[in-house]
């Protein structure tokens, strides 16, 4: 169920005040100001500011791993190479379509925290299985016992995350859907050329 307008509000701006200021430097009567909503509809709908942020961590995952899912059933009679060109381009559009969040939860996760725990079990268990499975399956079968096959999975989830991490190398790009789009269509197929070539060299070996 999608969020009333208030509530939609109150994230979108608790979003992007995190994503500039980081969620230490960010207030709650910032973020109601942002929102131009009283203090104590956040409390009302979130607690806190750590139960905003759990809140909206939790629906970013959900929704995330639902489309993962909902793309491995579309696309199972297609080749491995094919369903893993397309996990990936679903996945680097999802994250650029909420860029801003996208680098919070980034940036949230390199800490060790009760929260990013939780995060770990339960949400990022799950992505590591789709998308791990999906890689192996490009990989020949001589490589699959071999910690080559973990070295080469650890530069692709690499490359997934890293316009997130790096993020202030293109805070002065624009980032509107025009934008947004153009850059997820281009790193999606560096990421696909990347794959090709490696399903390509692996097999050879």
């Amino acid at each position: 169920m999608k969020p009333n307008s208030s509530k939609r509000k109150v994230l979108e701006a608790a979003s992007r005040l995190f994503y500039q200021k980081g969620f230490t430097g960010t207030s709650v009567r910032d973020i109601a100001e942002q929102a131009d909503v009283n203090v104590s509809l956040i409390s009302y709908y979130f607690k806190n500011k750590q139960g905003l942020l759990e809140y909206a961590v939790t629906h970013y995952y959900e929704a995330y791993l639902e489309t993962i899912k909902h793309t491995l059933e579309n696309m199972k009679e297609q080749s491995p190479v094919v369903k893993l060109n397309e996990i990936i381009n679903v996945i680097i559009h999802y994250k650029q379509t909420h860029h801003q969040l996208s680098c919070l939860i980034h940036r949230e996760l390199s800490l060790d925290s009760v929260f990013v725990r939780e995060v770990s079990v339960t949400y990022l268990a799950k992505e590591n299985y789709y998308i791990r499975n999906a890689f192996y399956d490009i990989l020949p079968d001589h490589l699959r016992n071999k910690y080559e096959r973990e070295f080469l999975y650890l530069q692709l989830k690499g490359m997934i995350a890293a316009p997130f991490v790096l993020q202030n190398e293109r805070r002065d790009k624009a980032l509107d859907q025009y934008s947004n789009e153009l850059f997820a269509n281009q790193y999606s197929r560096t990421i696909h050329r990347w794959i090709t070539h490696l399903a390509a060299e692996t097999k050879k070996k």
